[in-house]
């Protein structure tokens, strides 16, 4: 796994020659600023002397920063906890190491012949050899799906191993969250410990080995995994998507990014990279990405997470920008590349609206991931007109005569609708399968192609570290964010390419939870913070947040007439 999670800087070159123009930078001998770049820079930064010591120089001056620098960064003492793995209980279903906004939990498969052999070549290499080979082992476990199939079509059985990286785990628990929503209960919070006990299933040696901190055995146990070939494509299941994580080109985003805890974007940015280099190639893709969190957290200098180029415009022209690009690129003869326009509410609903329908209406083959947070999260949580009615943000206080955001969101899927031909999808990173077909068909349409993410913000949507799967889910569910792909590639009308799978109770007003009992806007509503105060004075709610209930229901009902099922 050496090769996908290098934790030296300065070998990390595989993207830094997939440029967004054909020629290297005039001013930088682009392999040499690299070396240099992880030699000096990164780590005076880690030690906090940069200011003090480093010059100025041409790299900074243009703003540039080589490729998967944040694989370096450590976020270990972040958090009092970390996951930890009850390997006996893990099915494979790869639902946590998809749902990581960090790239800190990672799975792999070995072959079951194999893994004892290299358990032992790692453990001889150890201080305490019988602990090191006792805990790296204690991550395996022989599953259905990468044992029993691959078995039956003539392969030897695989051992499906999850490993923590403390370095990068900021101690959301998201993905303890959704292994306990699908009932697996394979991983649970672990506080660290400056001293464990010794584990009485752990052999002892001669003498008693020491105690050691959590942290070290973790580190330890992720040195094992990055000694790990890469899983072999017969235990990868094509039709599982989420068995795309374990490509030998997923990791495209390494991790070390500076996002929130638990961030619903760089989740969604994730199995967008992973979903595009796995299938295409890890030269294929390069990104423009608007102002937004996603600028920020991504290129908190020196540390940049991407495996691929990227450039940052203004938070309007991202779109106009990447036409450029395409048209070098096309000019080159590139035409494969795969572009994408990263950007959030106010670069594609708002003030870069504009270029995003100017850049759907040219029929350039460019793909945009639009993070719907319904607020803008990078300035204090200010309204936009992707925020829900009666929702409470930065400049749509609850007070005594306004009850939050007067306004009702605006649909922007419907409106690209209008655009004609166009690939649209409304997807979330909770619906896995949902969510990587829709980056695959976005991939291959031949035009403009539009995907909207459901991400959610913890500090402005007042939810927990850990809620982002379940609250994207419950956003479906309520009928707040359905799920809808729209392919001109089905058909003339709009019945033929419109899709409505993966939502629940599909010709029904409202879906229902298991005893019966509808499951509307308002539940969803109670759920999250930005909501509150509509439920203080009246369990029913507000006047305000039951017309917001009446407009997602609207909205339903419209995208039912619209694909032929009401």
């Amino acid at each position: 796994m050496t090769d996908l999670l290098v934790k030296d800087p300065g070998e990390l070159k595989e993207a830094h020659d997939v440029r967004l123009t054909t020629a290297a930078p005039p001013l930088l001998d682009m392999d040499l600023y690299v070396e240099e770049f992880g030699r000096s820079v990164v780590p005076a930064y880690r030690r906090g002397i940069a200011d003090r010591e480093l010059p100025a120089d041409a790299g900074l001056a243009r703003s540039v920063i080589p490729p998967a620098t944040a694989a370096s960064r450590d976020f270990s003492h972040l958090a009092p906890r970390i996951p930890e793995l009850l390997a006996e209980r893990c099915v494979g279903c790869m639902a946590c190491v998809n749902a990581c906004p960090d790239t800190a939990i990672l799975g792999t498969v070995v072959p079951a012949p194999q893994l004892e052999e290299r358990i032992t070549a790692f453990a001889a290499t150890a201080e305490k050899p019988a602990l090191a080979a006792a805990t790296a082992g204690s991550h395996f476990v022989d599953t259905q799906k990468y044992g029993e199939v691959p078995a039956r079509h003539g392969h030897e059985r695989g051992m499906f191993g999850i490993f923590v990286d403390p370095a990068h785990c900021k101690g959301c628990g998201e993905c303890v969250e959704v292994c306990t929503a699908l009932g697996h209960d394979a991983l649970f919070m672990t506080d660290k410990l400056a001293e464990e006990p010794v584990r009485a299933e752990l052999p002892t040696e001669t003498p008693p080995p020491a105690t050691e901190s959590t942290l070290d055995r973790f580190r330890r146990d992720m040195a094992f995994f990055r000694t790990l070939p890469i899983t072999p494509p017969e235990y990868r299941n094509e039709k599982a998507l989420a068995d795309l994580m374990l490509g030998e080109h997923a990791i495209g985003y390494v991790g070390g990014a500076g996002s929130c805890a638990g961030c619903g974007e760089a989740t969604a940015i994730r199995m967008l990279v992973a979903a595009t280099r796995q299938v295409h190639g890890p030269e294929s893709m390069g990104i423009v990405a608007a102002t937004g969190c996603n600028t920020v957290f991504g290129s908190t200098y020196p540390f940049n997470p991407y495996r691929v180029p990227w450039t940052n415009s203004l938070f309007e022209n991202a779109p106009a920008v990447a036409m450029g690009v395409r048209a070098r690129w096309d000019a080159a003869g590139h035409p494969d590349r795969r572009l994408w326009v990263i950007g959030g509410d106010g670069a594609m609903y708002d003030i870069g609206f504009q270029a995003l329908s100017r850049m759907v209406a040219s029929g350039a083959d460019i793909k945009v991931l639009v993070l719907d947070t319904q607020v803008y999260s990078n300035t204090g949580g200010q309204a936009s007109t992707a925020t829900f009615g009666g929702q409470v943000t930065k400049m749509s206080a609850y007070g005594k005569e306004v009850h939050g955001r007067p306004e009702r969101r605006k649909e922007l899927a419907r409106i690209l609708l209008a655009h004609g031909e166009v690939y649209v999808a409304q997807t979330t990173p909770a619906h896995l399968n949902h969510f990587y077909r829709s980056i695959l068909d976005a991939n291959s349409y031949p035009g403009p192609a539009v995907v909207i993410a459901y991400s959610a913000c913890m500090p402005e949507h007042g939810i927990a570290d850990d809620a982002a799967t379940r609250q994207a889910k419950l956003a479906v569910e309520s009928r707040a964010f359905p799920l809808l792909t729209y392919d001109p590639r089905r058909g003339p009308s709009y019945a033929e390419r419109i899709s409505l799978q993966g939502n629940p109770a599909l010709r029904e007003d409202w879906a229902a939870a298991p005893d019966g009992t509808p499951i509307d806007f308002l539940d969803f509503a109670r759920s999250e913070g930005r909501f509150a105060g509509h439920f203080l004075a009246d369990p029913a709610g507000t006047t305000e947040i039951q017309a917001t209930r009446a407009d997602r229901l609207a909205n339903w009902q419209g995208l039912q007439e619209l694909a032929g099922i009401r």
